[in-house]
């Protein structure tokens, strides 16, 4: 059974170089503040020497849709340069705090927005490699906005960065694809989605299964039979399971123990990153190790 381990909570993530007022070039340094820490990773290093970046949601023990904001968040968010959040339902919480902060210079990259995206779609837009690489290219269009006289320095950071991303997580998702395309899986929730998708996985758990889990829901007595017919038995054509460690409920406790009670590994996936220290492309990288690891297990199995 592979399952990426949890880490201890640290708080809220201040990256780059928040501790000082030098830079090279211009010596401008931009106040980032990400909703979440998976963006704020992304920003980081973007941004480089240029940028200080805080991260509000980095708690891998903890829920992400069910966060609250408080008063040091408001602050943040009415002193940055630049706010990075998700959208799609996934942090109302803040473009609330947008909303009341009134700040006429601060730039605000709503990801769900700029990917022209519906509000009641998928949020985990982060594990698209498709949505991460336009979300860097809108973090970098706005951070040229902001920083314009550094531009040449963001240029080189951001062929860096997308250099990284491929390098260290987007490459292996090529890699899985050729191996298992057209391989079955389960997940407990949707947040697997866009990664099945670019490992080219049919994720066979009912939609509306997954979707309810994601959202806090219960769901339905019909879809959670139907999943657990999924995993019964010998001849079950699911191969791996991926478990989100960070929405545990009694239900998807059940579906976990189920997938081992019939040999079918089981992958856990977070929904911010993990350990909280580490770049936004290991912890990518990590997980689909793990994803090729359980594949390739099940294949030696059979």
């Amino acid at each position: 059974m592979a399952v990426v381990a949890a880490a201890a909570y640290t708080g809220s993530q201040l990256l780059g170089n928040p501790g000082s007022t030098t830079s090279l070039g211009t010596g401008k340094v931009v106040k980032v503040v990400a909703a979440q820490n998976f963006w704020g990773s992304l920003a980081s290093q973007l941004g480089g020497s240029h940028v200080s970046v805080l991260s509000i949601v980095s708690d891998p023990n903890a829920d992400p849709h069910s966060y609250e904001s408080n008063a040091a968040d408001a602050r943040a968010f009415a002193t940055a340069d630049l706010v990075i959040v998700n959208g799609a339902g996934y942090d109302a919480w803040a473009l609330r705090l947008i909303a009341a902060g009134n700040t006429s210079n601060r730039v605000v990259l709503n990801v769900q927005l700029l990917l022209n995206q519906p509000a009641d779609v998928n949020p985990h837009f982060w594990y698209s490699p498709v949505f991460v690489n336009a979300t860097v290219k809108g973090m970098y269009n706005d951070l040229v906005s902001i920083d314009s006289a550094d531009s040449s320095y963001l240029k080189q950071q951001y062929a860096s960065l997308n250099a990284s991303l491929y390098q260290s997580y987007m490459s292996r998702e090529v890699t899985i694809k050729n191996l298992f395309a057209g391989a079955h899986v389960a997940a407990t929730e949707n947040i697997f989605a866009f990664m099945a998708n670019a490992t080219g996985l049919v994720v066979e758990s009912p939609p509306e299964f997954m979707k309810a889990v994601a959202e806090g829901n219960d769901p339905s007595p019909q879809d959670v039979a139907t999943f657990q017919a999924l995993l019964k038995g010998g001849n079950s054509s699911v191969r791996v399971l991926v478990y989100n460690l960070q929405t545990l409920t009694p239900l998807t406790d059940i579906i976990k123990a189920e997938a081992a009670q019939y040999h079918i590994p089981i992958v856990g996936v977070t929904e911010t990153i993990q350990p909280p220290d580490v770049t936004f492309q290991a912890w990518m990288g990590a997980e689909l190790i793990f994803l090729q690891n359980a594949l390739n297990s099940d294949a030696l199995g059979k």
